[in-house]
This record gives C-alpha cells, sequence and structure tokens, in this order.
C-alpha cells in the first residue's frame, strides 16, 4: 500500500489530510515538524508539507529530501499570498503546490497524481536499472521492493555496504544493484569468495604477490583488489576470512592501501567494498571471531536481503520463471506449473530461500516431459538439501544423472538416448566425456 507522508505543525490540518488520505486507500503517517518528517521518510511514497513551519520550513526540508531521495514527490502547502515562494518550491524541485484553505477535490486530484508520477518514475527506473543489470528484477513484495529502493539510493554514495542475508536469498543480486546504480558503473565489478580458498592463499588472491613471494611464485600477480582498481570489490561471505588477513583488509578499506606478498612497496587503490555475509557480524564480533574496528569500517550501510518467507507473493512469479528458464535449457516444449502446485510452491518455508525454489524447479522441469507439471512433481523424497554444493553443480549432476539413464534405458545407443533427451548427439558425446560416463 502507498504511504503519504503528512507534514504539518497544525494538528487540525493534518488530521484533514489524513481522513482524505486514508479514503482513498492509501496510508497516512503524520509529522509535526520538518525534523519529524526526516525521521519518517522509510518506506513513504509522496510528502505533503506545509511551507511555514517553526525551525525547518517546507523549503529546507525539501532540500533535505532532495538529497536524500531525488525521486520522492513534495507537494507543498502555502498560505494565500505566497505564491511566489511556492513558484520558488517548483524550481527546486517541489512537484506541486496548493494554498490553504484547499479544495479537497483538487487535493484529491493532486495526491493522485504525484502517486501516479511516483509509480511511472519508479517503473522507468526499474527498467534502466534491469537494462544495466541485463537480467530482470524478479519481485514486488514490499520487502523486496524496500531493500531494492534502499540501494538504489545508497549506490551514487561511494561508502562501504555490508549486504547481510539468509543462504540463497540473492546477496549477490544486491551487490550487482549498487555497483551498476552508482558512479562506478563503468568500472570492473570483481567477485571473491572468502569462503572459497584456503586461509593460506587469502592474502596473495586478494592483495597480489611478487615473483618469487612464495614457492611456485614464477611470475608476479596482481589481487583483486588491484582488479577492482576504480570499479567495486564484493566480499561474498566475508565472515569467513581468516583475522590474520582481516587486519591487511582493514588498511585497505581505510586508507585505500595495499602490499601485495613479498612486495616491499605500498600500492595505492580506489575500490569500493561491497561485503555479503549471512553472519551476524557485531555478534560475531563481540565473540571475538571478527575484527570490530573492520566490522565498523564495512557496515557504514548495512542492508538485509529478506528471506523467501517474507515475500511469497513473489514465489508465483519466480517459480514461473525459472520453469520458462529451464524449460528452454533441457529444450522441453510448453511447460506450464500446475495452480495446485503454485500454491503448494507459495505455502512451502523455504529454508534455502530463492536459491532452494530455483533448485527445486530445476529438478521438475528436467525430470518431466514438457507440459503441465502438476503437484506430484513437488516431492520431498525426491528434493536435495539446498545447501548441497551450488546450483550449477547440482544441475550438472542432475543432468549427469538423466543422461546415465536414457543410456540405460537404450542400451547404450547414444542416438536413441539422444532421441529422448531431446539433444543433439553431438552435445550427448560432449556431455558424456564431460561427466565421464561410461
Amino acid at each position: 500500500m502507498t504511504r503519504v507522508l503528512i507534514v504539518d505543525d497544525e494538528r487540525s490540518v493534518r488530521f484533514t489530510l489524513r481522513e482524505l488520505v486514508e479514503e482513498l486507500g492509501h496510508d497516512a503517517i503524520e509529522a509535526e515538524s520538518g525534523e519529524a518528517a526526516l525521521r519518517a521518510l522509510d518506506d513513504v511514497d509522496l510528502v505533503v508539507t506545509d511551507l511555514s513551519m517553526p525551525r525547518m520550513d517546507g523549503l529546507e526540508l525539501l532540500a533535505r529530501i532532495r538529497a536524500i531521495d531525488p525521486r520522492l514527490p513534495v507537494v507543498m502547502l502555502t498560505a494565500r499570498g505566497s505564491e511566489r515562494i511556492a513558484v520558488r518550491a517548483l524550481k527546486e524541485g517541489a512537484l506541486d503546490y496548493l494554498t490553504k484553505p484547499f479544495d479537497v477535490e483538487e487535493m484529491t486530484l493532486v495526491i493522485e497524481r504525484a502517486l501516479e508520477h511516483r509509480a511511472l518514475r519508479r517503473k522507468a527506473s526499474r527498467l534502466d536499472l534491469e537494462h544495466a543489470l541485463g537480467r530482470p528484477l524478479l519481485g514486488e513484495a514490499p520487502a523486496f521492493e524496500r531493500v531494492l529502493a534502499a540501494a538504489v539510493r545508497v549506490a551514487g554514495r561511494d561508502v562501504p555496504v555490508l549486504v547481510r542475508g539468509e543462504t540463497g536469498t540473492g546477496k549477490e543480486l544486491l551487490a550487482s544493484v549498487l555497483h551498476v546504480a552508482g558512479a562506478r558503473a563503468s568500472g570492473p565489478l570483481v567477485r571473491f569468495n572468502c569462503a572459497a580458498i584456503p586461509a593460506e592463499l587469502a592474502d596473495a588472491e586478494l592483495f597480489g604477490h611478487a615473483k618469487g613471494a612464495f614457492t611456485g611464485a614464477t611470475a608476479a600477480r596482481r589481487g583483486w583488489f588491484a582488479e577492482a582498481h576504480g570499479g567495486t570489490l564484493v566480499l561474498d561471505e566475508i565472515g569467513e576470512l581468516p583475522l590474520a588477513i582481516q587486519a591487511k583488509l582493514l588498511r585497505a578499506v581505510q586508507e585505500g592501501e595495499i602490499q601485495p606478498v613479498g612486495a616491499s612497496r605500498v600500492e595505492k587503490v580506489d575500490v569500493r567494498i561491497v561485503a555479503c555475509t549471512h553472519r551476524d557480524l557485531k555478534s560475531e564480533a563481540a565473540a571475538g571471531r571478527f575484527r570490530e574496528d573492520l566490522y565498523y569500517r564495512l557496515a557504514v550501510v548495512e542492508l538485509t536481503m529478506p528471506p523467501l518467507r517474507e515475500r511469497r507473493a513473489d514465489i508465483p512469479q519466480l517459480a514461473r520463471t525459472f520453469a520458462a528458464r529451464y524449460a528452454d535449457r533441457f529444450a522441453l516444449p510448453d511447460v506450464t506449473l500446475a495452480p495446485a502446485l503454485i500454491d503448494a510452491l507459495t505455502a512451502r518455508a523455504w529454508p534455502g530461500n530463492v536459491r532452494e525454489l530455483e533448485n527445486t524447479i530445476a529438478r521438475m522441469v528436467a525430470l518431466s516431459e514438457g507440459g503441465v507439471i502438476g503437484l506430484d512433481a513437488l516431492d520431498d523424497t525426491t528434493t536435495p538439501v539446498a545447501h548441497e554444493g551450488t546450483l550449477r553443480a547440482q544441475v550438472e549432476a542432475l543432468e549427469r544423472e538423466l543422461i546415465t539413464r536414457a543410456l540405460a534405458e537404450h542400451g547404450g545407443n547414444q542416438s536413441e538416448a539422444a532421441r529422448r533427451l531431446g539433444m543433439p548427439r553431438v552435445t550427448l558425446v560432449d556431455r558424456i566425456k564431460r561427466y565421464g560416463i561410461g
């Protein structure tokens, strides 16, 4: 539901506007001053504010709002005779203005027009963002919309961001949004998984190494920090980074300096850090498992990706999109999900979140013959645990299983097996070699 923030030091005006806004079917939030309004801006779609207020007037509030969210529409209320100041407000970014006492029908039109303007700008911004990402943004649940809007707002502020969220929620998507929606979009986007590499190699991988720095270092190598110079470095699972490396990371974040392993020189780097984790780093720091000073450097802004159970309204769209994607990958015709199956998927807990949902859909599609997939395809006994390897690894394992089964059913005849699987024989031969199928 859309939310309208009403800012006026007169209680009677706030009451009248609240009644009108709620009658139109929107949520109304009240603030009696500009300072209170700034504290209530989260998830607001429209601000209706008085021009003349003590301490912070409407023009100052407008400027502060524009600095926080330039896309948020503001409607100014002015006393008769103040039209010149109202015109100034329009030049400074207000969407519209009305004089007091206002006409209810006119106010209704202004509010609805402003909210429509907000919706159109959001849609245009989302399309631009999807184009920059090269992929659709799936989801319209309020929890998802809120964190996405927050990411877009903070993208233009060149500060470190800590992205938290349960496993499989899509933290890497939020990291990509922070990159493409910011000033560094033309620079490199580099990802480093802190949990995917042994501790003894993390130093050289992140900061690089000189020739001869250790056995096997036959040539100097730039680290991921240097590769990300001028762009964004995403540190996935930052909570798994060894404490010894955290000290060097703190220096890189704080001073913009790195020292490759085995090198005597210090290099300057210009990198924006986006750190992702499923852990509560503040608690980890209190327990001595994560540097507290590094935590505060990384968490200048903290965003939390909501779990799938908090955005159930998005599950039907996600499920249908995943089904179409894997139907195309497996060359299956006209794959659709039955309404009963969609309902069952929506009701599920999904502890593995979006990744588990995608994995489940991929498996159901791969095991189907195409056409309508019904509720019977959702079998707990055949659904793999979401945390057992990456989605790609699980899909490859499933593909290997299907190829092995098809070959067995057709007595090793590759042409028949390929026909059964709906793929060219040359592709099947390639898969047989890749997976080492005897």
